[in-house]
Protein backbone atom coordinates (compact mmCIF):
# COMPACT_ATOMS: atom_id res chain seq x y z
CA UNK A 1 0.00 0.00 0.00
CA UNK A 2 1.22 3.59 -0.88
CA UNK A 3 1.60 5.52 2.45
CA UNK A 4 0.86 9.70 2.09
CA UNK A 5 3.50 11.65 3.86
CA UNK A 6 2.22 15.76 3.87
CA UNK A 7 5.71 17.27 4.18
CA UNK A 8 3.63 20.62 5.68
CA UNK A 9 5.21 23.04 2.91
CA UNK A 10 8.60 21.89 3.21
CA UNK A 11 10.70 21.12 -0.09
CA UNK A 12 11.75 18.30 -0.82
CA UNK A 13 15.44 18.26 -2.80
CA UNK A 14 16.04 14.89 -4.56
CA UNK A 15 19.94 13.74 -4.45
CA UNK A 16 22.55 13.09 -1.90
CA UNK A 17 25.59 14.88 -4.27
CA UNK A 18 26.61 18.04 -4.13
CA UNK A 19 24.26 19.77 -5.72
CA UNK A 20 20.97 18.50 -3.44
CA UNK A 21 23.13 18.68 -0.41
CA UNK A 22 24.03 22.21 -1.08
CA UNK A 23 20.35 23.28 -2.24
CA UNK A 24 19.54 21.84 1.21
CA UNK A 25 21.51 23.98 3.56
CA UNK A 26 21.30 26.94 1.53
CA UNK A 27 17.23 26.45 1.97
CA UNK A 28 18.55 26.13 5.85
CA UNK A 29 16.69 27.31 8.22
CA UNK A 30 13.59 26.68 6.15
CA UNK A 31 12.37 23.07 6.57
CA UNK A 32 13.29 20.78 3.77
CA UNK A 33 13.08 16.59 2.98
CA UNK A 34 16.29 15.39 0.99
CA UNK A 35 15.66 11.83 -0.65
CA UNK A 36 19.09 10.01 -1.39
CA UNK A 37 18.72 6.82 -2.61
CA UNK A 38 21.99 6.00 -1.00
CA UNK A 39 23.68 7.18 2.25
CA UNK A 40 24.50 10.99 1.30
CA UNK A 41 27.13 11.59 -0.88
CA UNK A 42 27.48 7.73 -1.54
CA UNK A 43 26.61 6.17 -5.51
CA UNK A 44 27.03 10.01 -6.89
CA UNK A 45 29.16 11.60 -9.26
CA UNK A 46 30.43 14.56 -6.86
CA UNK A 47 32.01 12.13 -4.57
CA UNK A 48 33.99 10.75 -7.23
CA UNK A 49 35.26 14.14 -8.80
CA UNK A 50 39.28 14.64 -8.94
CA UNK A 51 39.18 17.97 -10.81
CA UNK A 52 38.40 20.66 -8.09
CA UNK A 53 36.31 23.91 -8.65
CA UNK A 54 36.80 26.66 -10.92
CA UNK A 55 37.47 30.52 -9.36
CA UNK A 56 38.60 33.08 -11.21
CA UNK A 57 40.39 34.49 -7.42
CA UNK A 58 44.38 34.45 -8.51
CA UNK A 59 46.25 38.06 -8.71
CA UNK A 60 46.57 37.65 -12.05
CA UNK A 61 42.58 36.47 -12.95
CA UNK A 62 39.23 37.65 -12.56
CA UNK A 63 36.01 37.09 -13.78
CA UNK A 64 35.86 38.36 -17.30
CA UNK A 65 38.89 36.03 -17.88
CA UNK A 66 36.74 33.17 -16.89
CA UNK A 67 33.87 33.85 -18.79
CA UNK A 68 36.14 34.03 -22.02
CA UNK A 69 37.03 30.45 -21.54
CA UNK A 70 34.05 29.22 -20.73
CA UNK A 71 32.43 30.74 -23.80
CA UNK A 72 34.82 29.45 -26.15
CA UNK A 73 35.32 25.72 -24.66
CA UNK A 74 31.13 26.54 -24.93
CA UNK A 75 31.39 26.44 -28.55
CA UNK A 76 28.78 29.06 -29.62
CA UNK A 77 26.20 28.17 -26.99
CA UNK A 78 26.40 29.16 -24.08
CA UNK A 79 24.09 31.35 -22.48
CA UNK A 80 26.49 34.68 -21.86
CA UNK A 81 23.97 36.22 -19.23
CA UNK A 82 24.21 33.36 -17.38
CA UNK A 83 27.42 32.16 -17.25
CA UNK A 84 28.22 35.66 -16.57
CA UNK A 85 26.11 35.28 -13.18
CA UNK A 86 27.42 31.65 -11.97
CA UNK A 87 31.00 32.56 -12.76
CA UNK A 88 30.77 36.18 -10.83
CA UNK A 89 29.24 33.91 -7.71
CA UNK A 90 32.69 31.64 -7.94
CA UNK A 91 34.86 33.57 -5.50
CA UNK A 92 31.89 33.69 -3.13
CA UNK A 93 31.25 30.15 -3.87
CA UNK A 94 34.49 28.82 -2.60
CA UNK A 95 33.99 31.40 0.87
CA UNK A 96 30.88 29.37 1.66
CA UNK A 97 32.57 26.00 1.12
CA UNK A 98 35.34 27.33 3.58
CA UNK A 99 32.41 28.58 6.18
CA UNK A 100 31.35 25.03 6.00
CA UNK A 101 34.39 23.49 7.17
CA UNK A 102 36.12 22.57 3.24
CA UNK A 103 39.80 22.27 4.18
CA UNK A 104 41.19 23.27 0.16
CA UNK A 105 44.71 22.81 -0.48
CA UNK A 106 46.71 25.67 0.07
CA UNK A 107 50.55 26.55 -0.97
CA UNK A 108 54.13 27.17 1.18
CA UNK A 109 52.38 30.74 1.83
CA UNK A 110 49.14 29.60 2.92
CA UNK A 111 47.12 30.96 0.31
CA UNK A 112 44.71 28.80 -2.08
CA UNK A 113 46.58 26.62 -4.35
CA UNK A 114 45.79 26.82 -7.58
CA UNK A 115 45.27 24.26 -10.46
CA UNK A 116 45.93 24.55 -14.43
CA UNK A 117 43.20 22.82 -16.60
CA UNK A 118 42.98 22.44 -19.84
CA UNK A 119 41.30 25.59 -21.57
CA UNK A 120 41.98 27.52 -18.47
CA UNK A 121 44.40 30.54 -19.51
CA UNK A 122 44.74 31.07 -15.76
CA UNK A 123 45.80 28.50 -12.83
CA UNK A 124 42.46 28.67 -11.32
CA UNK A 125 41.00 25.37 -9.95
CA UNK A 126 40.82 25.02 -6.38
CA UNK A 127 41.42 21.46 -5.43
CA UNK A 128 41.27 19.86 -1.23
CA UNK A 129 43.07 16.70 -0.78
CA UNK A 130 44.91 16.45 -4.16
CA UNK A 131 43.39 14.82 -6.49
CA UNK A 132 40.07 14.12 -4.06
CA UNK A 133 38.46 17.24 -4.53
CA UNK A 134 35.03 15.21 -4.54
CA UNK A 135 35.19 13.17 -1.74
CA UNK A 136 37.04 15.47 0.75
CA UNK A 137 34.20 18.35 -0.52
CA UNK A 138 31.36 15.81 -0.16
CA UNK A 139 32.15 14.36 3.30
CA UNK A 140 32.07 17.68 4.63
CA UNK A 141 29.01 18.95 3.42
CA UNK A 142 27.39 15.41 4.33
CA UNK A 143 28.16 15.89 7.78
CA UNK A 144 26.84 19.63 7.81
CA UNK A 145 23.60 18.01 6.57
CA UNK A 146 22.86 15.48 9.10
CA UNK A 147 24.02 18.55 11.95
CA UNK A 148 21.19 20.98 10.42
CA UNK A 149 17.85 21.02 12.15
CA UNK A 150 15.78 21.88 9.72
CA UNK A 151 17.08 19.10 7.30
CA UNK A 152 15.14 16.03 7.12
CA UNK A 153 16.97 13.11 5.62
CA UNK A 154 15.15 10.08 3.94
CA UNK A 155 18.33 7.71 2.19
CA UNK A 156 17.26 4.23 0.72
CA UNK A 157 14.76 6.33 -1.10
CA UNK A 158 14.38 6.45 -4.53
CA UNK A 159 12.09 9.15 -6.80
CA UNK A 160 9.84 7.16 -8.93
CA UNK A 161 7.45 9.85 -9.93
CA UNK A 162 6.37 13.71 -10.25
CA UNK A 163 2.29 14.01 -9.06
CA UNK A 164 1.54 16.92 -11.37
CA UNK A 165 -1.50 18.76 -12.43
CA UNK A 166 -2.22 21.96 -14.23
CA UNK A 167 1.41 22.08 -14.99
CA UNK A 168 2.30 22.27 -11.59
CA UNK A 169 3.36 19.92 -8.90
CA UNK A 170 2.16 18.20 -6.51
CA UNK A 171 3.56 15.37 -5.13
CA UNK A 172 7.15 12.82 -5.25
CA UNK A 173 6.06 9.03 -6.02
CA UNK A 174 9.01 7.11 -4.00
CA UNK A 175 10.13 3.53 -3.20
CA UNK A 176 11.53 2.98 0.20
CA UNK A 177 13.46 0.16 1.63
CA UNK A 178 9.46 -1.43 2.57
CA UNK A 179 6.63 0.12 0.69
CA UNK A 180 6.03 3.15 -2.00
CA UNK A 181 5.15 6.65 -0.14
CA UNK A 182 4.13 9.85 -1.37
CA UNK A 183 5.58 13.24 -0.36
CA UNK A 184 3.11 15.68 -0.67
CA UNK A 185 4.90 19.27 -1.84
CA UNK A 186 4.22 21.40 -4.46
CA UNK A 187 8.05 22.36 -4.43
CA UNK A 188 10.41 19.97 -5.69
CA UNK A 189 14.46 20.08 -6.70
CA UNK A 190 15.94 17.72 -8.84
CA UNK A 191 19.72 17.48 -8.34
CA UNK A 192 20.43 13.82 -9.12
CA UNK A 193 23.30 13.98 -11.35
CA UNK A 194 23.69 12.81 -15.01
CA UNK A 195 23.89 9.79 -17.20
CA UNK A 196 27.45 8.06 -17.67
CA UNK A 197 25.24 4.94 -16.30
CA UNK A 198 23.90 4.82 -19.95
CA UNK A 199 27.00 3.87 -21.09
CA UNK A 200 29.23 0.57 -21.39
CA UNK A 201 32.46 2.88 -20.79
CA UNK A 202 31.69 5.94 -18.36
CA UNK A 203 33.23 7.81 -14.96
CA UNK A 204 29.90 7.99 -13.24
CA UNK A 205 28.42 5.52 -11.05
CA UNK A 206 26.29 2.63 -12.70
CA UNK A 207 22.92 4.02 -11.11
CA UNK A 208 23.78 7.29 -12.73
CA UNK A 209 21.08 6.87 -15.58
CA UNK A 210 19.13 10.37 -15.77
CA UNK A 211 16.91 8.98 -13.49
CA UNK A 212 16.00 12.85 -12.66
CA UNK A 213 15.69 13.23 -16.47
CA UNK A 214 13.16 10.68 -16.45
CA UNK A 215 11.09 12.27 -14.03
CA UNK A 216 11.41 15.41 -15.24
CA UNK A 217 10.10 13.99 -19.06
CA UNK A 218 7.30 11.58 -17.60
CA UNK A 219 5.89 14.37 -15.85
CA UNK A 220 5.99 16.84 -19.40
CA UNK A 221 8.94 19.49 -18.42
CA UNK A 222 11.07 20.56 -21.38
CA UNK A 223 14.37 19.02 -21.90
CA UNK A 224 17.77 20.92 -23.56
CA UNK A 225 20.51 20.29 -24.81
CA UNK A 226 20.59 16.47 -24.65
CA UNK A 227 22.98 15.70 -27.29
CA UNK A 228 25.60 17.16 -25.52
CA UNK A 229 27.85 14.39 -23.82
CA UNK A 230 31.46 15.81 -22.56
CA UNK A 231 33.45 12.48 -23.05
CA UNK A 232 36.55 12.53 -20.97
CA UNK A 233 39.59 11.50 -22.89
CA UNK A 234 41.36 10.33 -20.10
CA UNK A 235 39.28 7.09 -17.78
CA UNK A 236 42.06 4.70 -17.02
CA UNK A 237 41.45 1.70 -19.15
CA UNK A 238 41.19 -1.01 -17.12
CA UNK A 239 37.68 -2.69 -18.25
CA UNK A 240 36.02 -1.92 -14.83
CA UNK A 241 32.86 -0.58 -14.63
CA UNK A 242 32.33 3.02 -13.90
CA UNK A 243 36.09 3.47 -15.49
CA UNK A 244 38.50 5.69 -12.30
CA UNK A 245 39.02 8.72 -14.14
CA UNK A 246 42.66 10.04 -14.61
CA UNK A 247 42.49 14.01 -14.13
CA UNK A 248 43.02 16.65 -16.19
CA UNK A 249 45.26 18.26 -14.09
CA UNK A 250 47.73 15.56 -15.07
CA UNK A 251 47.86 16.87 -18.33
CA UNK A 252 48.06 20.21 -16.47
CA UNK A 253 51.30 19.52 -14.96
CA UNK A 254 52.82 17.69 -18.22
CA UNK A 255 52.15 14.50 -18.90
CA UNK A 256 51.34 14.29 -22.51
CA UNK A 257 49.27 11.09 -24.88
CA UNK A 258 51.44 8.62 -26.58
CA UNK A 259 50.10 5.03 -28.16
CA UNK A 260 51.46 1.79 -27.30
CA UNK A 261 54.74 2.74 -29.77
CA UNK A 262 55.75 5.63 -27.62
CA UNK A 263 54.58 8.54 -30.41
CA UNK A 264 53.19 11.39 -28.78
CA UNK A 265 49.98 11.74 -31.42
CA UNK A 266 48.59 15.07 -30.28
CA UNK A 267 52.03 17.62 -30.04
CA UNK A 268 51.06 19.51 -33.64
CA UNK A 269 47.21 19.79 -32.78
CA UNK A 270 46.06 23.50 -30.81
CA UNK A 271 46.68 23.03 -27.54
CA UNK A 272 48.33 19.83 -27.59
CA UNK A 273 46.97 17.90 -24.31
CA UNK A 274 45.68 20.93 -22.97
CA UNK A 275 42.86 21.61 -25.50
CA UNK A 276 38.77 21.38 -25.05
CA UNK A 277 38.16 18.20 -23.81
CA UNK A 278 35.82 17.45 -27.06
CA UNK A 279 39.36 17.62 -29.54
CA UNK A 280 41.06 15.56 -27.23
CA UNK A 281 38.19 12.77 -26.60
CA UNK A 282 37.92 12.59 -30.69
CA UNK A 283 42.05 12.26 -31.29
CA UNK A 284 41.97 9.71 -28.90
CA UNK A 285 38.78 7.98 -30.23
CA UNK A 286 40.32 8.38 -33.89
CA UNK A 287 43.79 6.73 -32.57
CA UNK A 288 41.80 3.90 -30.98
CA UNK A 289 39.86 3.41 -34.19
CA UNK A 290 42.58 2.61 -36.11
CA UNK A 291 44.05 0.14 -33.68
CA UNK A 292 46.15 1.76 -31.40
CA UNK A 293 46.22 1.65 -27.58
CA UNK A 294 46.35 4.99 -26.14
CA UNK A 295 48.26 6.19 -22.90
CA UNK A 296 49.22 8.82 -20.74
CA UNK A 297 52.74 9.42 -19.79
CA UNK A 298 53.43 10.98 -17.19
CA UNK A 299 57.29 9.91 -15.85
CA UNK A 300 58.71 13.13 -16.97
CA UNK A 301 56.74 15.57 -15.13
CA UNK A 302 59.26 17.46 -12.77
CA UNK A 303 59.18 19.11 -9.68
CA UNK A 304 55.75 16.81 -8.84
CA UNK A 305 55.24 14.09 -6.41
CA UNK A 306 53.29 12.32 -8.20
CA UNK A 307 52.04 9.99 -5.05
CA UNK A 308 51.34 13.08 -2.38
CA UNK A 309 49.58 15.41 -6.03
CA UNK A 310 47.41 12.49 -7.28
CA UNK A 311 47.20 10.15 -4.47
CA UNK A 312 43.57 8.54 -5.74
CA UNK A 313 44.67 8.18 -9.18
CA UNK A 314 48.37 6.76 -7.96
CA UNK A 315 45.59 4.23 -6.00
CA UNK A 316 43.73 3.45 -8.61
CA UNK A 317 46.92 2.35 -10.88
CA UNK A 318 48.52 0.26 -8.45
CA UNK A 319 45.13 -1.67 -7.97
CA UNK A 320 45.05 -2.18 -11.71
CA UNK A 321 48.81 -2.85 -11.55
CA UNK A 322 50.50 -0.01 -12.83
CA UNK A 323 53.02 2.30 -11.33
CA UNK A 324 52.31 5.87 -12.80
CA UNK A 325 55.97 6.83 -12.05
CA UNK A 326 57.05 3.95 -14.38
CA UNK A 327 55.03 2.90 -16.40
CA UNK A 328 52.23 4.48 -18.89
CA UNK A 329 49.13 4.95 -17.74
CA UNK A 330 46.11 3.28 -20.21
CA UNK A 331 43.59 5.26 -20.90
CA UNK A 332 40.44 5.68 -23.29
CA UNK A 333 37.54 8.14 -23.64
CA UNK A 334 34.71 7.59 -21.05
CA UNK A 335 31.07 9.27 -21.10
CA UNK A 336 31.66 12.01 -18.28
CA UNK A 337 29.18 14.53 -17.90
CA UNK A 338 25.90 15.72 -19.38
CA UNK A 339 25.77 19.63 -20.53
CA UNK A 340 21.69 18.75 -21.48
CA UNK A 341 19.20 18.21 -18.93
CA UNK A 342 16.22 19.72 -17.47
CA UNK A 343 15.83 22.97 -19.09
CA UNK A 344 15.85 25.95 -16.32
CA UNK A 345 16.41 29.82 -15.90
CA UNK A 346 18.79 31.93 -14.07
CA UNK A 347 16.73 30.65 -10.88
CA UNK A 348 17.15 27.03 -11.76
CA UNK A 349 13.15 27.04 -12.62
CA UNK A 350 11.74 24.45 -15.04
CA UNK A 351 8.55 24.75 -17.38
CA UNK A 352 6.80 23.17 -14.67
CA UNK A 353 5.42 25.37 -11.66
CA UNK A 354 7.35 24.22 -8.20
CA UNK A 355 10.04 21.96 -10.05
CA UNK A 356 13.59 23.34 -10.23
CA UNK A 357 16.44 21.40 -11.06
CA UNK A 358 20.59 21.85 -10.44
CA UNK A 359 23.41 20.72 -10.74
CA UNK A 360 24.26 18.28 -13.83
CA UNK A 361 20.59 17.41 -14.16
CA UNK A 362 20.18 20.99 -14.75
CA UNK A 363 20.78 23.06 -18.36
CA UNK A 364 21.41 26.21 -17.61
CA UNK A 365 22.89 27.04 -20.01
CA UNK A 366 26.73 27.50 -18.27
CA UNK A 367 28.43 24.71 -20.24
CA UNK A 368 26.82 25.20 -24.17
CA UNK A 369 28.34 22.90 -26.57
CA UNK A 370 31.30 21.58 -24.40
CA UNK A 371 31.78 21.93 -20.51
CA UNK A 372 35.01 23.82 -19.33
CA UNK A 373 36.81 21.78 -16.96
CA UNK A 374 35.95 22.40 -13.30
CA UNK A 375 32.94 24.18 -14.26
CA UNK A 376 30.32 21.78 -12.96
CA UNK A 377 31.16 21.54 -9.19
CA UNK A 378 31.07 25.84 -9.70
CA UNK A 379 28.35 25.34 -10.86
CA UNK A 380 26.73 23.30 -8.55
CA UNK A 381 27.52 25.46 -5.73
CA UNK A 382 26.18 28.88 -6.96
CA UNK A 383 22.85 27.47 -8.79
CA UNK A 384 22.03 26.19 -5.31
CA UNK A 385 22.16 29.14 -3.65
CA UNK A 386 20.15 30.84 -6.72
CA UNK A 387 17.52 27.87 -6.16
CA UNK A 388 16.89 28.27 -2.46
CA UNK A 389 16.51 31.97 -3.07
CA UNK A 390 13.84 31.22 -5.73
CA UNK A 391 12.02 28.83 -3.79
CA UNK A 392 12.39 30.88 -0.10
CA UNK A 393 10.22 33.40 -2.02
CA UNK A 394 8.08 30.77 -3.49
CA UNK A 395 5.09 30.47 -1.05
CA UNK A 396 3.61 26.82 -0.42
CA UNK A 397 0.08 25.89 -0.61
CA UNK A 398 0.80 23.36 2.00
CA UNK A 399 -2.24 21.35 2.89
CA UNK A 400 -3.35 19.99 -0.39
CA UNK A 401 -5.41 16.86 -2.08
CA UNK A 402 -3.60 14.33 -4.26
CA UNK A 403 -4.60 11.50 -6.28
CA UNK A 404 -2.18 8.68 -4.84
CA UNK A 405 -0.98 5.65 -7.73
CA UNK A 406 -1.79 2.67 -6.57
CA UNK A 407 1.31 0.17 -6.25
CA UNK A 408 4.98 -0.06 -6.99
CA UNK A 409 6.39 0.35 -10.08
CA UNK A 410 9.64 -1.22 -9.74
CA UNK A 411 13.40 -0.49 -10.86
CA UNK A 412 15.20 0.85 -13.30
CA UNK A 413 16.99 -1.12 -15.53
CA UNK A 414 19.76 0.28 -18.02
CA UNK A 415 21.40 -2.63 -19.26
CA UNK A 416 19.22 -2.90 -23.02
CA UNK A 417 20.19 0.75 -23.22
CA UNK A 418 23.99 0.80 -22.53
CA UNK A 419 24.89 -1.47 -25.99
CA UNK A 420 22.74 0.97 -28.13
CA UNK A 421 23.41 4.12 -26.90
CA UNK A 422 27.56 3.34 -26.43
CA UNK A 423 27.51 2.75 -30.38
CA UNK A 424 24.95 5.36 -32.07
CA UNK A 425 25.75 8.23 -29.62
CA UNK A 426 29.80 8.02 -28.34
CA UNK A 427 32.16 10.52 -29.30
CA UNK A 428 31.34 10.26 -33.13
CA UNK A 429 28.04 9.78 -34.56
CA UNK A 430 26.39 9.26 -38.02
CA UNK A 431 22.46 9.81 -38.97
CA UNK A 432 22.06 5.75 -39.70
CA UNK A 433 23.49 4.74 -36.65
CA UNK A 434 21.22 7.62 -34.63
CA UNK A 435 18.04 6.45 -36.47
CA UNK A 436 19.32 2.32 -35.75
CA UNK A 437 19.29 3.45 -32.04
CA UNK A 438 16.16 5.45 -32.31
CA UNK A 439 14.14 2.35 -33.68
CA UNK A 440 15.71 0.21 -31.35
CA UNK A 441 14.97 2.54 -28.06
CA UNK A 442 11.04 2.66 -29.22
CA UNK A 443 10.23 -0.54 -27.80
CA UNK A 444 11.87 -0.48 -24.89
CA UNK A 445 10.08 3.02 -24.23
CA UNK A 446 6.39 1.75 -24.16
CA UNK A 447 6.16 0.53 -20.16
CA UNK A 448 4.77 2.80 -17.60
CA UNK A 449 7.32 0.56 -15.41
CA UNK A 450 10.92 2.05 -13.84
CA UNK A 451 12.40 -0.52 -16.01
CA UNK A 452 12.07 1.89 -19.07
CA UNK A 453 12.95 4.95 -17.39
CA UNK A 454 16.81 4.86 -18.96
CA UNK A 455 15.10 3.79 -22.41
CA UNK A 456 13.56 7.26 -22.08
CA UNK A 457 15.97 9.17 -21.22
CA UNK A 458 18.29 7.72 -24.00
CA UNK A 459 16.14 7.71 -27.32
CA UNK A 460 15.40 11.69 -26.19
CA UNK A 461 19.50 12.12 -26.41
CA UNK A 462 19.20 10.20 -30.01
CA UNK A 463 16.64 12.77 -30.90
CA UNK A 464 18.45 15.25 -30.34
CA UNK A 465 21.52 14.24 -31.86
CA UNK A 466 19.75 13.69 -34.64
CA UNK A 467 18.09 16.94 -35.10
CA UNK A 468 21.01 18.57 -34.99
CA UNK A 469 23.18 18.18 -38.12
CA UNK A 470 25.88 19.39 -37.44
CA UNK A 471 29.50 19.16 -35.45
CA UNK A 472 29.37 21.52 -32.54
CA UNK A 473 31.71 21.08 -29.40
CA UNK A 474 30.91 17.52 -27.54
CA UNK A 475 28.46 17.00 -30.42
CA UNK A 476 30.46 15.00 -33.55
CA UNK A 477 28.65 13.74 -36.34
CA UNK A 478 30.41 12.41 -39.02
CA UNK A 479 27.89 12.99 -41.75
CA UNK A 480 27.61 16.34 -40.90
CA UNK A 481 31.33 17.57 -40.00
CA UNK A 482 30.34 21.63 -40.39
CA UNK A 483 29.85 24.01 -37.49
CA UNK A 484 26.38 25.36 -38.72
CA UNK A 485 26.44 29.04 -38.92
CA UNK A 486 24.15 29.85 -36.62
CA UNK A 487 23.97 28.29 -32.87
CA UNK A 488 20.52 27.37 -31.82
CA UNK A 489 19.98 25.07 -28.81
CA UNK A 490 18.15 21.93 -28.81
CA UNK A 491 14.32 21.89 -26.64
CA UNK A 492 12.55 18.73 -26.96
CA UNK A 493 9.19 16.98 -24.74
CA UNK A 494 9.20 13.37 -24.37
CA UNK A 495 6.14 13.45 -26.41
CA UNK A 496 7.99 14.85 -29.59
CA UNK A 497 11.01 12.18 -29.09
CA UNK A 498 8.39 9.40 -28.99
CA UNK A 499 6.74 10.64 -32.20
CA UNK A 500 10.03 11.43 -34.07
CA UNK A 501 10.60 7.24 -33.08
CA UNK A 502 7.64 6.13 -34.57
CA UNK A 503 8.61 8.31 -37.36
CA UNK A 504 11.51 6.49 -37.76
CA UNK A 505 9.99 3.15 -37.32
CA UNK A 506 7.55 3.78 -40.14
CA UNK A 507 9.92 5.39 -42.41
CA UNK A 508 13.20 3.36 -42.40
CA UNK A 509 15.16 5.11 -44.89
CA UNK A 510 14.24 8.08 -43.21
Amino acid sequence: MTALHDTNGAAVVIGGGLAGLMTALALAPQPVLLLSSAPLGLETSSILAQGGIAASIGSDDDASLHLADTLAAGDGLCDEAVAAAILAGAPAAIDRLLQLGVLFDRDADGNLALGLEAAHSRRRIVHAGGDASGRDIIRTLARRVYETPSITVHEATRAQRLIVEDNTVRGVVCQTERDPVVFVTDRVVIATGGIGGLFLHGTNPAGSCGQGLALAARAGAILADLEFIQFHPTALDTGSFPLKLVSEAVRGEGAILVDENGERFMAHTPGAELAPRDVVARAVWRHMAVGHRVFLDARKLRGIDFARRFPAITSSCREAGIDPVTQPIPVRPAAHYHMGGISVDNRGRSSIAGLWACGEAACTGLHGANRLASNSLLEAVVCAGFVAQDIAGTPSMKRQTVRVPAGSIGRSDPSPVRPILSRAAGVLRDGDGLRAAARALSPLTASQQAASDPAIVALMIVIAALRREETRGAHARTDFPDRAIRATRTTLRLSDALDAAQDYIADPVS
